[in-house]
């Protein structure tokens, strides 16, 4: 057992994709040596901005040997009468370059063949690594790959050395066109010079005192640590977004974290602008108090160690200065006028070619709004309907706004600070913001009333202005985020208990694109019939990523509520109801109800004919489906599915017996058809909450 170093220096890595190359390198190689049935004990993986390394202990020096059986002729064409091989078996062992005496017999359920079983030499580790290493260096995910002068030889930045090594000796071969050997080099300003890897269990601990801390995970830790020392020593906390910490971690071979500060008065400006360019521009990390509120501190990583850091805390602090001054300027820009006057130049700027303008769309927003509060307003919800109609004219005002133009990720957050600052109602301030939430999967929710209005109006306004020019998502490609857009007007209307119809508010936002001229929506029938089945088809995605089954989602989709709260209460039903002990005998009578029903030639009855029941087992189950319904009828009411189905549940035996008992298509129409009717209303009762015939249990 030895140890294996490979270690690849470049020129340096991108920083965003160096944490990825690093786990694509440590997959691929790991594969590779199992395909080959090289044993180890462990794979490490290294990174750091101007290297790839990998470390594996405890390897195997070779492939183990393997025996091969090969399988000639069958015995009967192998040997002759007098026990001779005749020219196919002689012609099998030459192939083998043996002698017919050594073949032996190979016996099989089809017959005996003659054979033979060679034994093959593993190969030997160090000739298989260069090829391994060149394979997983050729499959690295890397976008665009670039050749350094007039080598051939292509990969994501310049290649400049490369080490492979067993224990103390180099292994000897070629890698992305240069010659392997073991010298590695240390910090580019530091400790600059090659230096020799005397073993390659050495690796890391020579690279440590190079300057050069390897381990990006380690390195990470390290920024981690210096951070939060830092933060702790003003009383704050650091915002490390993982996405940010992991491009510091590949920018820097020896991280030193230094602390520095910014002029008080820039915190007037929204603490949002003043982040989103330190930590985009600089790569900072921002400082708030206790309350989330900023203070005027940053932390940034350094790759050296100085003997002066003040002069490069002052340098950064001269850096950012202009940054932060030119979001001073775009917000009191903005405050020239009001949030309102704004809109006016929102008027000529287009939403979406056939679709108008962006001041018509903010028109639609604040209608479709108002309906929607009109509706909360019924169901007992404290809003004021002129509040979201003031919300929905204002709600795209700050797309015009000179902050907005410079930091685009800022919009609905400074349309929110603007509105405070006009002395807006604070229920129309706080949906300007709210009205673009949830904007990813899992992402919180709008918590105004007013917000939730906004944000349930803008995507619905957008779904069917779209849909209705055609411009529907297809495949991998969503350019408008409609799929997104949908999942959150379910989860709004799931997560904040609102038993409102999608029918309703589909059928009002096609009315929004409607005006004295006449519509801009040509086909409004197949357009609400195309928005109301992307909008069913989104509960899919959306269940299963809670880990529903797809079972369970069909069963409800199959009565296609058209109320996202009464969804989901369904399914919540049809998932306890799938715990059950008769769930499964019930969803097989379900599903042989539903064929005895499709087959049936005549038209089924609604009613059962009491005196047409003969049979001892069919009374029974009439009986039981009358109590049933009498049980059931309130539960509906309440929209209590869990308990109409653990009710329905005790028709399991009475349906069993029925089954084993009575014939369904007796020779006797009146009969036939009354059983027909009975089996019916047993379809209906289950029909009430899901089709129970789709789950598969």
């Amino acid at each position: 057992m030895s140890t294996i170093l490979f270690e690849l220096g470049c020129e340096e890595l991108p920083p965003k994709s160096l944490k990825p190359l690093r786990d694509a390198l440590q997959t691929s190689v790991t594969e590779q040596l199992s395909a080959a049935e090289i044993t180890f004990d462990s794979v490490k993986a290294f990174a750091a901005p101007r290297r790839l390394a990998i470390q594996i202990e405890g390897i195997s020096d070779k492939q183990p040997d393997r025996t091969e059986q090969k399988r000639g002729p069958a015995i009967k064409a192998a040997f002759d009468s007098d026990g001779n091989p005749t020219r196919a078996a002689m012609g099998f062992a030459k192939g083998l370059g043996i002698e017919a005496s050594e073949l032996t017999t190979i016996n099989t359920d089809k017959g005996d063949y003659v054979g033979f079983e060679q034994t093959i030499s593993g190969q030997a580790t160090t000739e298989l690594l260069p090829a391994i290493f060149q394979t997983a260096l050729d499959s690295l995910p890397i976008a665009k790959r670039m050749r350094s002068g007039a080598s051939r030889n292509e990969f994501v930045r310049p290649v400049q050395w490369v080490v492979l090594m067993q224990d103390d000796t180099v292994i000897d071969a070629t890698i992305q066109g240069h010659q392997t050997g073991s010298q590695t080099r240390g910090h580019r300003f530091q400790s600059p010079d090659y230096h020799d890897i005397a073993h390659a269990n050495d690796y890391e601990q020579l690279l440590d005192g190079l300057k050069v801390v390897a381990d990006f995970d380690k390195r990470q830790m390290l920024i981690k640590n210096q951070v939060k020392a830092l933060a702790d020593e003003v009383n704050s906390d650091a915002i490390v977004p993982q996405d940010l910490l992991d491009e510091v971690t590949a920018l820097v071979d020896f991280p030193i974290a230094l602390r520095a500060s910014f002029e008080a008065r820039f915190l007037q400006v929204p603490q949002e602008a003043l982040i989103s360019t330190m930590q985009a521009d600089q790569k900072y990390f921002c400082l708030t108090d206790k309350t989330g509120k900023l203070q005027p501190y940053f932390i940034f990583i350094t790759n050296i160690e100085s003997k002066d850091p003040n002069q490069i805390i002052e340098g950064n602090e001269k850096v950012v200065r202009p940054r932060l001054a030119d979001a001073e300027f775009f917000f009191l820009q903005d405050q020239k006028q009001p949030l309102f006057a704004l809109t006016e130049s929102l008027k000529t700027r287009v939403f979406q070619d056939k679709l108008g303008t962006i001041w018509e769309k903010s028109e639609r927003i604040a209608k479709l709004a108002a309906f929607i509060a009109t509706l909360m307003q019924q169901q007992g919800h404290d809003i004021n309907v002129d509040d979201t109609v003031r919300a929905g004219i204002l709600s795209k005002a700050d797309l015009a706004s000179s902050l907005v133009g410079e930091y685009p990720e800022l919009q609905g957050i400074a349309g929110t600070y603007y509105a405070r600052l006009n002395e807006e109602p604070e229920a129309v301030a706080a949906s300007l913001e709210e009205q673009y939430l949830p904007k990813f999967s899992g992402d919180v929710l709008p918590q105004t009333p007013v917000g939730i209005c906004l944000a349930l109006a803008d995507r619905l306004d957008t779904l069917v202005g779209i849909f209705a020019i055609d411009q529907a998502p297809t495949g991998s490609k969503d350019p408008f985020s409609l799929r997104r857009s949908a999942i959150g007007i379910l989860r709004i209307l799931i997560e904040k208990q609102l038993p409102i119809n999608l029918v309703a508010l589909v059928e009002q936002a096609i009315k929004g694109y409607s005006d004295a001229e006449g519509s801009k929506i040509a086909k409004m029938g197949d357009t609400f019939t195309q928005v109301m089945a992307f909008l069913n088809s989104r509960y899919r995605a959306m269940y299963t990523e809670q880990g529903v089954s797809v079972d369970t989602i069909q069963a409800v989709q199959a009565i296609n509520p058209h109320m996202p709260l009464d969804f989901d209460q369904r399914i919540r039903a049809v998932q306890a109801f799938s715990e059950l002990s008769q769930a499964s005998m019930l969803a097989d009578s379900n599903k042989r109800v539903a064929n005895i029903l499709a087959k049936s030639e005549v038209s089924v009855a609604d009613t059962v004919d009491e005196t047409l029941l003969s049979e001892t087992a069919e009374q029974n189950l009439y009986a039981n489906v009358q109590q049933a319904q009498t049980v059931v009828q309130p539960l509906l009411e309440q929209a209590d599915y869990t308990q109409v189905l653990q009710t329905l549940a005790s028709l399991d035996e009475p349906l069993t017996q029925f089954f084993d008992n009575v014939m369904v298509n007796s020779d006797d129409a009146a009969l036939k058809n009354n059983r027909l009717a009975l089996l019916k209303q047993v379809r209906a009762l289950f029909l009430t909450v899901a089709d129970i015939s789709e789950l598969q249990l």
